[in-house]
């Protein structure tokens, strides 16, 4: 079995999706046919912090993973969100937050991956563009994935518009499904260790 945490705020959630699946659930429907023993586990906190992250996500890892058949193997993909920036976190704080996290999870056995955090339809995008090549540099530094959210849809005329028609904060089913897009299209396969399907 093959155990898949991933760890977020309320874009892991999928908050906004009026199918309310977020790119996570895409994500574990499109990867379920390759990995048929992948089981997942959503540990999305709302507007949450790195710091809150890494404090907490070990102890509901370990809870859900309690009764994980003997061999069971644990993966971990730390999505990255924009509550630093709003709650004035130093990038100093950050970069320690998502170490500590990485070095928790390898602690643990787990194999990791890290995705950055999307741009929004406001003036915070470079910041968090700033944010983004921290958490590249922090997962880099720890042989994690990385998975670069904000890169391809900065630009992006599907994710821009399907931002303009919320709240300019959360994607919608459009921008979810990108979102997904990029998970599927990174080393996601690739790190648990399955054949990506075959395109048709």
């Amino acid at each position: 079995m093959r155990n898949i945490l991933l760890v977020g705020d309320e874009l892991v959630a999928g908050h906004g999706d009026p199918k309310a699946l977020g790119w996570a659930g895409r994500v574990a429907a499109r990867t379920l046919p390759a990995v048929p023993d992948a089981r997942f586990h959503g540990l999305g906190v709302p507007s949450e912090t790195t710091g809150e992250m890494a404090s907490r996500w070990d102890e509901e890892a370990l809870r859900r993973l309690r009764h994980a058949p003997k061999g069971s193997r644990t993966y971990v993909l730390f999505a990255i969100g924009r509550a630093d920036l709003r709650r004035s976190v130093t990038p100093t704080m950050t970069r320690l937050n998502l170490a500590n996290a990485l070095d928790r999870a390898a602690a643990l056995g787990y194999a990791t991956m890290v995705a950055g955090p999307p741009p929004t339809w406001g003036d915070e995008n470079q910041r968090i563009a700033e944010l983004a090549a921290l958490c590249e540099d922090a997962a880099t530094r720890r042989d994690a994935p990385y998975i670069d959210m904000y890169g391809p849809l900065v630009r992006h005329d599907q994710w821009a518009a399907d931002m303009a028609t919320g709240n300019g904060d959360l994607p919608g089913q459009a921008g979810y499904g990108l979102m997904a897009w990029l998970v599927l299209n990174s080393t996601w396969h690739e790190w648990l260790g399955a054949s990506a399907p075959a395109v048709g």
